[in-house]
């Protein structure tokens, strides 16, 4: 009789064995769940304070702050990386991030993570003072009193102060104008709401993870005369318009689902993967963590790029195509996208450049099965992923159905964000020897 197939939670802990031996981790090294054998505690670490300050980050940054596109990636990466320094300096298995101290082994890593991650969330959002500091009682409510919880306090709050210094002087809120002058081939503000370009400093910001905004900067988008360009200017006029007889009802509503704020969608996919995959303390810190800063640093990098190309978007190269040079193309004063055009120009990709980062991560943290189960409060849907291709080529192609980016922006963002997603990976965030 075959026996029957490991489950996946098995399929997971064989994954992240054999990463580590081959990196020549000891082989006698303790399994993910148990506790360090020298801790005081018989308390087991929950990793659902992983969970809970991911949401209260959320709710602190999206909600309370109102912090707009991409900006929340940002800051959630800066939580998550010192929530991780607070995690692994006490826990181990993994190289904390830009830092190394350890604390005591007797610590707790539940108060340490909830402590990061207080500190730095009212560093930056002193508004939301009353938010947090509830959120902070209720995970030290779940922590037995005492020595460890104490010391656990006390670590966090070394680790928020690592990073909070890290990032000092890195660029953010810092003037940069955007003064290009409306031209073919060149973004200008789109209807309806004519904004300005947001936030433009976010592309010359310092990354988290490399030393330069231009460290994995693209090259520059198709010429206007060229046969990819035209290619994609048909499809997008064709397919991603607001009344398009060519695009399908199963290809709206993917257009649709992809346009549910991303930062907001992927932490409550974290939040699920890592609940249903019953990862500990140690693995759920080290998937946010380094999805969250290959994330920041996809969207630095997208912004330098849309910085830099200043491409137009759909809606104006399709209404003043009798303006680009090209034969081929041909104008509609009328045309609307399927979906309103965000305030940024169009190349690269950010939507995919995040979520090709993202899925880099993944690919590897869990062996290629990804499980991600991602859900829209747009459609009102859910959506499961096992494969990071499905996934990538779903969001490439839900942009160019929305009718606000030509096809070559979102492949090229995508293979960027995965070449940002190894090198989170590459570098940082590796097992202990």
């Amino acid at each position: 009789m075959q026996a029957a197939p490991p489950s996946r939670a098995v399929r997971r802990t064989l994954v992240v064995g054999l990463t580590a031996l081959a990196l020549g981790a000891l082989p006698t090294a303790a399994p993910a769940s148990t506790v360090a054998p020298d801790r005081a505690s018989d308390h087991v670490p929950n990793a659902q304070v992983i969970n809970d300050w991911s949401e209260t980050a959320a709710a602190v940054v999206s909600v309370d702050a109102g912090r707009p596109t991409a900006e929340p990636f940002l800051w959630y990466g800066f939580v998550s990386a010192a929530v991780y320094n607070a995690v692994v300096g006490i826990e181990g298995r993994y190289t904390p991030y830009k830092w190394r101290e350890r604390g005591p082994r007797d610590a707790s890593s539940e108060a340490a993570a909830a402590a990061a991650a207080r500190r730095v969330l009212l560093t930056y959002f002193p508004a939301s003072k009353q938010r947090i500091e509830t959120a902070f009682g209720s995970s030290l409510a779940k922590v037995p009193d005492g020595r460890a919880e104490d010391r656990g306090v006390r670590f966090g709050e070394r680790a928020a102060a690592r990073l909070i210094e890290l990032r000092e002087n890195d660029g953010r809120d810092a003037r940069v104008t955007y003064d290009r002058k409306p031209a073919p081939g060149v973004w200008r503000p789109a209807p309806p709401g004519f904004r300005p370009f947001a936030n433009p400093w976010l592309g010359k910001l310092r990354p988290m993870l490399f030393d330069s905004p231009d460290r994995f900067m693209p090259g520059p988008p198709p010429a206007l005369t060229s046969k990819k360009y035209t290619r994609d200017f048909a499809e997008v006029k064709a397919t991603g318009s607001k009344d398009s007889t060519r695009r399908t009802a199963w290809q709206t509503e993917t257009a649709r689902f992809f346009s549910d704020p991303l930062p907001q969608q992927l932490q409550a996919a974290y939040r699920d993967h890592a609940a249903r995959n019953g990862l500990d303390i140690v693995e759920a810190a080290r998937l946010f963590a380094a999805a969250n800063t290959a994330s920041a640093d996809a969207t630095i990098t997208t912004w330098n790029s849309k910085f830099t190309y200043a491409l137009w978007r759909p809606v104006h190269a399709i209404r003043l195509a009798d303006t680009d040079g090209n034969p081929a193309t041909r104008a509609d004063r009328s045309w609307e996208p399927l979906l309103n055009t965000p305030p940024y120009p169009e190349y690269m990709g950010g939507h995919c450049a995040n979520d090709g980062a993202v899925m880099a991560v993944l690919d590897r943290l869990t062996g290629g099965d990804i499980d991600l189960r991602v859900s829209s409060a747009v459609t009102g849907t859910t959506r499961t992923y096992t494969r990071a291709a499905d996934f990538d080529r779903d969001v490439i192609n839900a942009r160019v159905w929305s009718g606000i980016h030509f096809r070559t922006a979102d492949v090229v963002g995508s293979r960027v964000g995965h070449r940002i997603g190894d090198f989170a990976l590459d570098h940082y965030f590796k097992p202990l020897r």
